[in-house]
């Protein structure tokens, strides 16, 4: 195995031990925030990936590169607005890994921009680190944005649907679930996905075009 395929998935490790349990912390505390304890009670407002980690989607991200955490429990009751608090604790989520992929997307201009400057392994090794990890954080957020239950997407698409159309995705949600996972599995999303995601990577590198232009300035 090649360094750089090593390295790709020691990536992956830390999204699975960092970014999910950001990813799951962002539901919890926006749940909270918007007036339901639920998280609160059941431990998941918190940093800790133990709580946060779900073992077929840590599977999935260290394999295919997409995947999921242990879905935080919320009870929408507690909300002023049940549908709009769901949709605003969906997209909490992805919506994290967007922030957190932006920082990643910073850290690797500049080191690209030291490297470019001064040569280094070290520096090659960094800035390929934080491609990665921005590659993966945006993945998450696009993977996650699909309205597929149980992901994001399919809580913040019932904001804008009808109840009629949102019992007929609980009667047959496992269903669903089922067919979207053997999808996954088999790799038949890979392609599409995979464009979302470097579609995704290049609004990313478009919105901090501020740092090309501090980091020429600099160097």
């Amino acid at each position: 195995m090649d360094p750089q395929t090593i390295l790709q998935y020691g990536v992956k490790l830390i999204i699975i031990f960092l970014v999910i349990p950001i990813h799951e912390f962002a539901h919890a505390w926006s749940a909270n925030k918007l007036g339901d304890n639920t998280p609160i009670y059941q431990g998941r407002l918190t940093l800790n990936p133990l709580a946060h980690v779900d073992p077929l989607g840590a599977i999935c991200i260290f394999f295919t590169g997409f995947g999921w955490g242990r879905p935080v429990q919320i009870n929408p009751l507690n909300f002023k607005h049940y549908r709009k608090g769901m949709a605003l604790c969906a997209a909490a989520g992805p919506i994290s890994n967007l922030i957190v992929g932006l920082f990643g997307m910073i850290v690797y201009k500049l080191s690209l921009g030291l490297y470019m400057v001064s040569p280094s392994e070290t520096l090659y090794w960094i800035a390929v680190i934080f491609q990665y990890f921005t590659l993966i954080n945006v993945g998450l957020a696009v993977f996650n944005l699909i309205p597929i239950p149980p992901l994001d997407g399919s809580k913040i698409l019932s904001y804008f649907t009808s109840p009629k159309v949102d019992n007929f995705i609980n009667r047959n949600q496992m269903y669903i679930s089922i067919a979207f996972l053997v999808l996954i599995i088999t790799g038949v999303l890979d392609r599409p996905l995979g464009w979302l995601q470097s579609g995704m990577f290049w609004i990313m590198d478009k919105l901090t075009f501020w740092m090309d232009l501090i980091v020429n300035a600099i160097l």
